[in-house]
């Protein structure tokens, strides 16, 4: 039997890393000669980050009819709860630990778990990571994110951007690097180039009624879909003007924006929340390279400002996940005008529900979107080719079976294959 602790966010908390998390534990608790852990953290972030990361509205629950177990244990303002963290995957006695790195600011606590584990117990010790170089650009990242995932037997990536990211990182590291999951022989750190496979966690529902729903959120004939947390390098507000330029020829098209702004779901009216706002603020301004605060970006302005509000229908919410599926499946295409790009989860969940992609031409997109097949690829920056593409779609519409095609290779369980290579039969 193999003992594995998947150490990341538990399935209480918002956003793709739960998600991720939970999906590979389920995969992994599919085998029944698995014994599969969650060890979560309590608290993500230090405590002056002003924003709710529980979700407080989804009913369903993810591990319903597994034998997963989940701790919360890891609070990130409590050192005392690292080494306590790190003594409890100890005790389960596991063979293999898997971290999910997905910011730099963990970099302390993880880095500790992990070095204390490297010393005490006989795990092999993974990092998933889901980035190298942090999007947000901070004059810290990079010493917290060496310090952070220092230590691990093997690393997997998502793309070979992230693995040049990790060789820049450790120029004088030796790196053997595969695509089956083959662990190095030699002195090398072996690192797995992967993919984000393809969420199973929502599934499309063939009896709900596309139609009745779109007439509710009062959609046009084509829906362009942008889904997720609200963060600027999304580049929500780039989608919203290549709209403008689409809305402005045709009158049969929406825009469907559902995510709540990131930096907006605590009570402004609470003197918590104003001090927490106010300290983030400083330290965005010590730490950040640039230095102008994301709490300030609000794209959905743009609606009003160009005239919009008849074309773009907005759900500025988090959607619980028993409500997914409904968004995917009254919409042609997921928008992703990201202005910088790792594997994205909602790549990943477009994939799930078969709909085409139109994406800026940055980051791994290009190794995962083949313009006119699956998707189709904009300019990186450039509005007007944005627009040209959300025209081209309506045009040429990319069958549900190219999407299909180009991820079925995709899978969580050829991703847990590579993970468990080296285990005996």
């Amino acid at each position: 039997m193999a003992k594995i602790v998947c150490f990341g966010p538990g399935p209480k908390f918002k956003g793709g890393i739960s998600n991720y998390n939970t999906s590979l534990a389920k995969t992994l608790d599919k085998d029944p000669d698995n014994e599969v852990h969650i060890v979560s953290w309590t608290n993500q972030y230090p405590s002056i980050i002003p924003r709710e990361f529980v979700d407080k509205s989804s009913q369903s629950d993810f591990l319903e009819g597994t034998r997963i177990k989940v701790k919360y244990i890891t609070n990130y303002n409590n050192p005392f709860s690292w080494k306590e963290t790190a003594k409890y995957i100890k005790s389960l006695n596991p063979d293999k630990v898997i971290f999910q790195w997905a910011i730099s600011i963990q970099g302390i606590p993880m880095g500790s778990i992990s070095k204390w584990l490297k010393k005490h117990c006989r795990a092999e010790i993974i990092f998933d990571l889901h980035f190298v170089v942090q999007k947000e650009d901070s004059t810290i990242d990079e010493r917290l994110t060496k310090r952070g995932i220092k230590h691990a037997d093997t690393y997997i990536t998502h793309a070979y951007k992230t693995v040049d990211e990790l060789k820049a990182l450790y120029p004088n590291r030796d790196f053997a690097v595969n695509e089956t999951g083959e662990r190095s022989d030699s002195e090398a750190t072996t690192v797995i180039k992967l993919f984000h496979p393809v969420y199973d966690l929502y599934e499309p529902d063939p009896d709900f009624d596309t139609e009745a729903f779109k007439k509710e959120l009062g959609l046009n004939k084509h829906v362009f879909l942008f889904f997720g947390f609200i963060r600027k390098y999304k580049g929500l507000h780039n989608a919203i003007r290549a709209f403008k330029q689409v809305a402005d020829q045709r009158d049969d098209v929406s825009l469907l924006i559902c995510g709540e702004e990131f930096w907006a779901t605590l009570d402004t009216s609470k003197i918590t929340t104003k001090i927490k706002r106010g300290l983030f603020a400083v330290a965005q301004k010590l730490f950040l390279k640039n230095k102008e605060s994301e709490q300030d970006y609000r794209p959905l302005q743009l609606i009003e400002e160009l005239g919009l509000e008849e074309s773009i229908v907005v759900k500025n919410e988090f959607i619980p996940n028993e409500d997914v599926n409904k968004y995917f499946q009254v919409s042609d295409c997921s928008v992703l005008y990201y202005l910088t790009a790792t594997p994205s989860g909602v790549e990943s969940l477009t994939y799930n529900f078969e709909l085409p992609i139109l994406a800026t031409n940055v980051g791994h997109f290009p190794e995962t979107i083949k313009d006119g097949f699956n998707g189709y690829l904009a300019e990186d920056g450039n509005i007007d080719s944005m627009a040209e593409q959300m025209l081209k779609f309506i045009e040429h519409p990319l069958p549900a079976e190219n999407v299909r095609k180009s991820a079925e290779n995709m899978s969580w369980e050829n991703y847990v294959i590579a993970i468990l290579k080296d285990l005996p039969k």
